[in-house]
């Protein structure tokens, strides 16, 4: 196995790794955004174990079943050849056929473990995926795992398929995965790594910049430039780009079944950068309610697209729905109407810029709350939750982020701040510092025996000053590229 290429990525290696070297044959799946890298993943750790791989291709046109299965079969079959299975053997005309020529290639490798990667499982499977599934299923059931020295991993970007015929199939796959890895993208922690890999000098300012511009993607990011600044890079990512409407297109066309249903609840949700209930997302969207909005919803959380969490205010809890893709939302603030005669550059000295980058950031300490929670020394807590209410004189307060830790007696308040220099406290923002920790104490959401605690995020720390008093504890950049164990 080789993993000294591979960026971050340590419990997945690690997983794999004990996978392959279980005395017992193994079934993995692996899923996750489109551009995330599970192939790379598994190309590269691998290269020099693995027995067969193929990968399935990708037809929009999918109006004939038969001509669509025959490509894919002549694809499976050419892999079987390069990995040596003797072309004596007659092309396979169904998926039985082929998996019974699989055998036969892995039974003549004398290899004591035996890798093999199905990539893009769901574009192989087709529009009639049950054969497929059904003869996969019996390949494992009834052949890998009696052979206990095969390592099958199945992948696929294609997130509702994977879901619903592999890691939640109740038929021939039922119960047979050992191990489901959802590939999520890089933290800041991996971004900044992987930069440097790569001949990047850049300050953790601008790759947060960059993170929240194309998020942790491999592939995005490989296409940034080191002898251009981070935000010409931009620019040229999305302004420079005369694919980038396909590509948005393709992000969701890629992932799901029914992609116009979902790029519709993702352009609704953009539209409101705090989410939406799940009744406004209908209204918004125009979709109808149902079973069928309500897996498409967890469909998008499941790949990291769209995150669900507790909103606090007045007496009512609410569940609400909040796009957190960052292509996503580039594509949807700046992309998606006319953009002629529009440039990064210019954005970037306005204060609209100033707004987004505090919106966004906002996200980024949301995806880093387990890094949060560490810098704070929080052991075990409830579900962070937002929070609005009013002060006993009615003056009204919000709260980005409460942490609560029953354990500790402790309500962690986080106030989160984007600047480019030192947050500085004034007078009067501290102040309204107080009115949000009064009318959180005595709102029902705070328990009278337990402490507040005061907690300013920021990108470069606070600026020394007597306004600073009513804060306890302060994280800058330096916490959120803490690089968590395993």
């Amino acid at each position: 196995m080789n993993t000294a290429n591979i960026i971050g990525r340590k419990q997945e290696t690690s997983n794999l790794s004990r996978l392959y070297q279980s005395d017992k044959s193994e079934f993995v799946a692996i899923y996750g955004r489109r551009r995330v890298g599970k192939s790379y993943l598994v190309d590269e750790m691998f290269r020099d174990e693995m027995a067969f791989s193929c990968v399935g291709i990708f037809k929009k046109d999918k109006s004939s079943n038969d001509s669509y299965r025959k490509t894919q079969l002549r694809h499976f079959y050419s892999n079987l050849l390069e990995y040596g299975l003797s072309p004596s053997l007659k092309a396979p005309e169904d998926w039985l056929s082929a998996f019974d020529l699989l055998k036969i290639l892995l039974k003549e490798n004398s290899a004591k473990r035996k890798v093999v990667f199905i990539d893009e499982l769901p574009w192989l499977a087709g529009p009639q995926s049950s054969e497929l599934i059904e003869e996969l299923g019996y390949f494992w059931n009834n052949w890998a795992v009696k052979e206990r020295n095969i390592l099958l991993i199945v992948c696929g970007s294609a997130t509702s398929w994977m879901l619903s015929n592999v890691i939640r199939d109740y038929g021939g796959l039922h119960s047979r995965l050992t191990e489901k890895i959802y590939l999520k993208p890089f933290s800041l922690n991996e971004c900044r790594e992987y930069y440097r890999s790569r001949g990047f000098h850049m300050s953790d300012y601008e790759v947060v910049l960059s993170y929240m511009s194309i998020g942790g993607i491999p592939y995005y990011m490989d296409k940034m430039r080191p002898d251009l600044t981070v935000t010409q890079n931009i620019n040229d990512f999305y302004f420079g780009n005369k694919s980038i409407d396909t590509e948005f297109k393709d992000v969701y066309t890629g992932l799901f079944q029914s992609a116009d249903n979902y790029i519709a609840i993702v352009k609704a949700l953009g539209s409101r950068f705090y989410g939406m209930t799940r009744t406004e997302l209908l209204e918004t969207s125009g979709l109808k309610g149902g079973g069928t909005i309500s897996r498409m919803i967890d469909n998008l959380k499941e790949c990291g697209i769209v995150r669900a969490y507790p909103r606090f205010g007045g007496q009512r809890k609410e569940t609400v729905y909040q796009l957190c893709d960052y292509f996503t939302l580039f594509y949807l603030n700046f992309l998606s109407k006319d953009k002629s005669g529009k440039t990064w550059t210019a954005f970037t000295r306005t204060h609209e810029y100033e707004g987004w980058c505090g919106r966004l950031f906002e996200i980024v300490c949301c995806q880093h709350i387990s890094q949060i929670k560490n810098a704070l020394r929080i052991k075990s807590s409830g579900q962070e939750y937002c929070w609005s209410g009013k002060t006993a004189e009615g003056i009204g307060a919000q709260i980005d982020m409460v942490i609560p830790s029953a354990e500790e007696r402790t309500d962690y308040v986080c106030e989160i701040k984007f600047s480019e220099n030192s947050y500085q406290i004034t007078g009067e923002y501290e102040q309204k510092l107080l009115n949000k920790l009064e009318s959180f104490r005595i709102s029902r959401n705070h328990k009278a025996s337990h402490s507040l605690l005061l907690v300013m995020i920021t990108t470069l720390g606070l600026k020394e000053s007597i306004h600073n008093r009513a804060v306890n504890a302060t994280l800058t950049l330096e916490d959120l590229f803490y690089a968590l164990p395993g």
